[in-house]
């Protein structure tokens, strides 16, 4: 068995559209406030869980069994965010609709049946689902100049998931360590993730 070296993030890479349009923020802001320590993540996306422990094996069976009973779904934006601190988060806040709230609560069920160490902020109880645009290399008031430069932005954007994906740290970068289309037929199929294999 493969043992995590350190954090992996189970993830939804976004559309093509999608990543266009975060990455054309993200670029503005590392233009007009210096903020580039997001890009440490190269893909824009929806992380659903984080774990510190199990393994890369089951993750990936875990997340292939997912991604062949579920169908892509949609995800709907609005506003902005900050999750407040020392180096505040900037984000989009994705709506938490019954599908989401389904879908994420089975699969932090299945993960945590193998992984003791999901991250915390991803319980389903207190998970705020967002789309990053600045995290690490933050302050409270460079956070504050990008909240007014953003103001006039629209963020109430649909995006289709079509995936799940696993990001693992390598050097400075957290990068693909395996994707699974989403490619269950059904719109409204029921999702149930099995924890035995």
């Amino acid at each position: 068995m493969l043992n995590l070296p350190s954090m992996v993030a189970i993830v939804s890479l976004l559309d093509a559209e999608s990543t266009d349009r975060m990455n054309s923020l993200i670029h503005r802001l590392e233009r007009e406030f210096g903020l580039k320590e997001v890009q440490t993540t190269p893909y824009p996306h929806l992380t659903w869980l984080t774990v510190n422990d199990g393994s890369l094996q089951n993750l990936k069976q875990t997340l292939g069994h997912a991604a062949g009973i579920c169908c892509k779904f949609r995800i709907n934006t609005t506003g902005l965010g900050v999750f407040p601190g020392p180096k505040p988060v900037l984000y989009i806040p994705v709506i938490r609709t019954q599908g989401v709230n389904r879908f994420h609560g089975q699969l932090h069920e299945a993960v945590a049946s193998f992984c003791q160490e999901i991250g915390k902020h991803y319980h389903p109880s207190i998970w705020m689902p967002h789309l990053s645009l600045a995290l690490g290399d933050t302050s409270p008031e460079v956070v504050s100049q990008a909240l007014l430069y953003l103001n006039q932005e629209n963020f109430d954007w649909h995006i289709e998931l079509d995936n799940l994906a696993l990001l693992t740290k390598r050097q400075d970068k957290f990068l693909k360590d395996g994707e699974f289309p989403l490619v269950g037929v059904e719109e409204e199929a029921a999702f149930k993730l099995s924890t035995k294999y």
